[in-house]
């Protein structure tokens, strides 16, 4: 089955840091209250699957936000900052790679793994501008 190579991403995980997540959320497009208000964020992620299908759940003291997907298979989603995207998850090996396209065209590709300590690392690019936040399994 596809998803065994992506199944060590299921569980919770709790936000230890990140790097250049502002500049990338300024090029998606995220205004600057909003960009504000995530500085102080440290999300809980939960992700879980049944039957195939996907969930991933992002819970702070800001807003608890959640999608579902099949691997594969585009779906809408709604990001946490309200942007519209038409979204679509593959799992590349050991990788899952999150491909969004909001309505005027801009891309913006997620890559979520293990690291060789363990930890969720989310590599996150946007036109030229690259970002990083990584997780420890709670």
């Amino acid at each position: 089955m596809a998803s065994n190579s992506c199944d060590g991403l299921k569980g919770t995980w709790d936000y230890v840091d990140g790097e250049n997540f502002d500049d990338y959320m300024k090029e998606l497009g995220v205004g600057m209250a909003i960009r504000l208000a995530a500085k102080g964020v440290k999300p809980r992620l939960v992700i879980t699957e049944n039957g195939g299908k996907w969930n991933v759940r992002s819970e702070s003291s800001l807003k608890t936000t959640s999608y579902d997907f099949t691997p594969g298979v585009e779906f809408n989603e709604t990001t946490p900052d309200g942007r519209e995207v038409k979204s679509t998850i593959k799992f590349e090996g050991n990788k899952w790679v999150h491909t969004s396209i909001d309505k005027n065209g801009k891309k913006s590709l997620v890559t979520r793994y293990i690291d060789d300590k363990g930890q969720q690392m989310i590599d996150m690019e946007c036109g030229s501008v690259k970002a990083r936040r990584w997780y420890k399994r709670v």
